[in-house]
């Protein structure tokens, strides 16, 4: 209703004497208002309709209007119905209750605006709406989550009425404060409204107690909860299940999951029989636990009490045993489940397919992508994310640009986490153009990127040299009101300083201090980096002091880039002192700041405490990285100490750390450049009860005469064969290739054990064609069985077996058809030889 609208409402100066007004029980009151709301719905124009049918009543309009405003179902008819009342020149002024009554008809719809000015022009004439409307008003203001307006009525109601509204509009107030989180108010409000100590016009019941007892639990406040209920017991408040549901949930999202049983245990003990809200809410709060003996007797509990464990509850404890690690546990409750009837939903998958992409077994979460499909399952973003992140994680971004197509086909539209993951990943695979081209296609469907996206693409611009596109980029941030954070700063100071403007990063850095920007941790580290990086430690180290005054602590990352600045200037004993001072200071080193100081040990020759420091990393639970292993490997293998440096390549492979060229650069030069055949020896006597597949490898092909780079490689190849990293094998065993190296014995076999250990015997000759001759192939089986010992515990491998045929079948051939490949492998050899002018060449 417009303005316009209401100026015309208006009562009469002088209206005529109202007639006695009729009971609404009457027939004919009845079939009026009946008729009158048929010609408002059926009758255009109706207004000459309703002239007439009231003219040849005897009944005022006046009279029966609240009448008509209460049974219609039409906000906008209740309006115009209104107005024409009001502007009858036969009838007496509307009066308060025909107001109330629209009003109430507003409420019903929703028509907030309208009921403003209704009130407003209401207060002119010296009325005030009815009890009853004013607690319909505040209820549908609170039930639309309209907070401030529905305690506003609230207060105009104590105000006009001196009294409480109603209890469902009473109980939709305090459901509206709590969920905005105005627990305080909503408080005080309950406890006003419980001072009434009127039972049959109470305006609290025991829904009043339990909003008032969640809010508090959301607070954290379980206890000041429960006390309330213990305060209310009797006095209008009733023990029920409900009340222990929401104060066991209060102590499982504080944590206080033991508080939550001995609340469970009680209620049992008192009678209560525990509902399924019961134990699934207990049982959420022991998977955070990840405490599962105590969740398997719960089932069992419910089981015996004739409980049926619903979906949500399974997806409960599989999501936990995933999150803890517990795969096979988890795929156990799915067929659990399945078997008592509970059908798993796309939350049970999407718990299974996340696990699968974080432990990197994305061809397994694909088959659970399809099996939910095929169940009729409709996947959303929580199935397909994962997939996009786990196939950027692997530099497959094709792939997992592929899975955001689909998941577009699918219906699921992509959000700003799902379109951030595969932006994340083209920059992590320095795909910055595609990372581009993806934003671009975002904001045209309508997704628009937030600092986060922002600052990817930026800092993946920066590291390829292109800062002058990373400032563009933020000039298009700014422009579309997206405001910086201090991950964006930092990258920004970051660009500067690998663009080579380290004057331009201090002055950028300065200008964000002088606009009242708090460049944060981040930002203080990026520049601290930048002094370190130049070997400007005394800058580096008044930033710190800058970064205190502003009252940001110095973190693992500060810490750790100080030391590395100092151990990089050979400055080792100030490395120690800062090194302290991090302890003294609480801050925990992190992987960054034990690798520094390790090779800091290193070039000093000190590798006895190099070998503590990596120790007392693994006792803190830190992963040393492919740095720290190939610093203190290359360390050991500079020292001529083979054994030790072939120890810690194992250890490596072990913990499922990959490494690269420099590592392999190390190993490779340590065993051919700075150690003699005799100190090797020695040094695998000293160490022949450590069971090293190196060494052991190493020292049997130096025994059979092959020379010591060879034997390194292959010795390399095996180790990495034999935990798992065949990928990694055959990349290394390709640039041998590249570089003039051939095909020999052993370095096939290792490559043949790898591929079977990976399931993939049956395509071998795809992956590695053999160009072995007889004698060759005798020795491959030699040390493929000797392989055996270590992979099989001496039982014949499946690679031992394809060997043997390989064998017979050469022993089968003709003398010309071996004379022919014979031939055929020295053209290769040839070939090879002429493409590499030194054989002997590092292949790093």
């Amino acid at each position: 209703m417009s303005k316009t609208l209401l100026s015309r409402i208006k009562p009469r100066h002088n209206p005529k004497p109202a007639s006695q007004s009729a009971s609404p029980s009457t027939p004919r009151i009845k079939y009026l208002v009946n008729d009158t709301i048929q010609i408002l719905k059926t009758n255009d124009p109706w207004e000459e309709s309703l002239e007439t049918h009231f003219a040849e009543s005897d009944i005022l309009v006046s009279d029966v209007a609240h009448f008509v405003l209460d049974k219609v179902h039409d906000a906008e008819l209740g309006l115009k119905f209104f107005d024409w009342a009001s502007r009858r020149p036969y009838s007496c002024s509307l009066d308060g209750i025909a107001y109330s009554s629209l009003l109430k008809l507003l409420a019903r719809f929703r028509v907030f605006s309208e009921i403003e000015l209704v009130l407003e022009n209401m207060k002119k004439e010296g009325m005030q709406p009815t009890h009853e409307t004013m607690s319909i008003i505040i209820r549908a203001y609170g039930d639309s989550g309209f907070v401030d307006e529905a305690l506003k009525w609230y207060y105009m109601m104590r105000e006009m009425h001196n009294c409480f509204p109603s209890v469902f509009a009473c109980n939709s107030l305090l459901n509206v404060l709590v969920k905005s989180r105005r627990v305080d108010i909503a408080r005080r409000l309950y406890d006003e409204m419980a001072e009434r100590h009127d039972d049959e016009d109470s305006c609290v019941d025991n829904y009043s107690t339990c909003i008032i007892v969640r809010g508090l639990c959301n607070e954290g406040k379980v206890e000041e909860g429960r006390t309330l209920i213990e305060d209310r017991w009797g006095k209008g408040c009733v023990p029920h299940i409900v009340f222990y549901n929401v104060l066991i949930d209060g102590f499982c999202k504080k944590g206080n999951v033991e508080g939550a049983n001995n609340l469970f245990k009680e209620l049992k003990l008192k009678g209560f029989l525990p509902s399924l809200e019961t134990y699934g809410t207990i049982i959420h709060g022991f998977c955070k636990q990840g405490n599962f003996e105590v969740i398997d007797l719960l089932l069992k509990e419910m089981i015996e009490r004739g409980m049926s464990v619903n979906v949500q509850v399974y997806n409960s404890i599989i999501d936990a045993q995933c999150k803890h690690n517990l795969v096979v546990k988890a795929v156990e409750t799915v067929q659990r489940m399945i078997e008592t009837g509970c059908k798993p939903d796309i939350t049970t998958y999407n718990s299974l397919i996340s696990c699968s992409c974080r432990d990197g077994k994305i061809k397994e979460a694909d088959e659970l992508l399809d099996q939910a499909t095929k169940r009729g399952l409709v996947p959303n973003k929580f199935s397909y994310t994962p997939l996009i992140h786990a196939y950027c994680r692997q530099g497959e971004y094709i792939k997992a640009f592929n899975i955001l197509v689909k998941m577009t086909e699918s219906g699921e539209k992509p959000d700003l986490v799902s379109y951030g993951a595969l932006i994340h990943g083209l920059v992590v695979a320095r795909e910055v153009d595609v990372a581009l081209t993806v934003q671009d296609k975002m904001m045209k469907l309508g997704v628009f990127p937030d600092a986060q996206i922002y600052n990817v693409l930026m800092s993946g611009l920066c590291k390829k040299g292109r800062f002058p596109t990373a400032k563009l980029l933020l000039a298009d941030m700014l422009d579309r009101n997206v405001q910086p954070d201090a991950f964006v700063y930092a990258t920004l100071v970051d660009g500067f300083i690998r663009n080579g403007d380290l004057n331009e990063a201090k002055k950028f850095f300065e200008i964000v201090i002088e606009k009242s920007i708090d460049p944060g941790v981040v930002g203080y580290n990026a520049m601290i980096k930048g002094f370190c990086k130049l070997g400007m430690i005394t800058d580096a180290m008044s930033c710190i002091n800058r970064m205190v005054k502003a009252h940001h602590a110095p973190d693992e990352y500060t810490y750790s880039t100080i030391i590395d600045g100092f151990v990089k200037k050979h400055d080792f004993d100030s490395a120690l002192k800062m090194f302290g001072q991090m302890l003294k200071g609480k801050c925990k080193p992190n992987v960054v700041t034990y690798t520094s100081l390790i090779n800091g040990f290193c070039h000093k020759g000190d590798l006895s405490r190099a070998e503590n420091f990596f120790r007392v990393m693994e006792y803190y639970s830190l992963k040393p990285n492919v740095v720290t292993y190939s610093i203190i490997i290359g360390a050991f293998c500079k020292d001529g100490k083979p054994a030790k440096a072939a120890f810690f390549f194992e250890l490596m492979l072990i913990k499922k750390c990959i490494p690269n060229d420099v590592t392999f650069h190390y190993i490779i030069n340590g065993l051919t450049n700075n150690v003699s055949c005799a100190a090797f020896n020695e040094a695998n006597e000293n160490h022949k009860n450590d069971k090293s597949v190196f060494l052991d490898f190493f020292g049997r092909m130096i025994s059979d005469g092959w020379n010591q780079r060879t034997a390194a490689y292959n010795s390399i190849i095996i180790c990495l064969c034999q935990h798992g990293m065949v990928g990694t094998a055959l990349l290394l065993y390709n640039k041998m290739l590249a570089k003039g190296f051939l095909q020999d014995s052993v370095c096939f076999a290792a490559l043949l054990h790898g591929i079977c250990l990976e399931g993939r015997s049956k395509e071998w000759q795809n992956i590695i064609p053999c160009d072995l001759q007889e004698e060759q192939l005798q020795t491959a089986v030699k040390y493929s069985l000797k392989l055996d010992k270590y992979l099989y515990q001496g039982r014949l491998s499946e690679a031992s077996h394809i060997l043997h045929t390989l064998v017979e079948e050469y022993s089968s051939l003709t003398n010309e058809q071996k004379i022919s490949s014979l031939q055929e492998m020295e053209v290769k050899t040839c070939a090879s030889f002429e493409s590499s002018t030194n054989f002997q060449e590092s292949i790093f």
